[in-house]
């Protein structure tokens, strides 16, 4: 369904090429630090238009069962990006990207199969899972930005940050899991 909302979640895939490509960039073309601030605002923009497609869909009543699904895919698709990215220029350790990657391929793993037996409010966005996102999306455009802002060093911010998300997501996993397991285990038995 083409509407304001879908749009701008298809935006948001649009941008993540732009958002990889600017790294490989030749540096006489693009100095590291305009890499650095591009990328950022890139990632920053793609986080505000993930906000303001959901806003829209419930003002504009456009919500519909692909945007619910398509929202999603944009936001793990631009976080994956960024995180590899982030490893590649040795700003993230390589397991922070894997656990942070790899919960989110699980959780929707198990939402989807939730979702096709039924049982899909068991593992509904919970208050753990935002504060992961939180601490996520406040520290990848710190880790991108890479320098300091008003004597403020973003790096050593992003970092504890990108930690502290990634402990985070380790928490949330094991609570979605541990609220699916009844579930899981009555239909594991069939």
């Amino acid at each position: 369904m083409i509407n304001i909302p879908n749009t701008l979640t298809w935006a948001r895939i649009a941008l993540i090429p732009i958002f990889v490509g600017i790294f490989y960039l030749p540096d006489s073309w693009v100095s590291p630090t305009q890499k650095n601030l591009f990328a950022t605002s890139v990632f920053i923009i793609a986080a505000i238009t993930d906000w303001f497609d959901g806003y829209l869909a419930r003002a504009l009543q456009q919500t519909s069962a692909f945007g619910a699904f398509l929202d999603p895919v944009a936001d793990k698709l631009m976080v994956a990006a960024a995180l590899i990215l982030l490893v590649q220029l040795a700003r993230v350790d390589a397991i922070i990207a894997v656990i942070i990657i790899g919960r989110e391929i699980t959780i929707s793993a198990l939402r989807e199969w939730m979702a096709r037996v039924g049982e899909s409010a068991s593992v509904a966005v919970a208050y753990i899972g935002k504060l992961k996102t939180a601490a996520q999306m406040t520290a990848i455009p710190l880790l991108l930005y890479n320098a300091p802002l008003l004597s403020i060093d973003l790096r050593e911010v992003g970092s504890i940050l990108i930690y502290i998300a990634a402990a985070l997501t380790l928490w949330s996993m094991g609570y979605y899991i541990h609220r699916a397991m009844p579930r899981l285990a009555k239909h594991m038995d069939r």
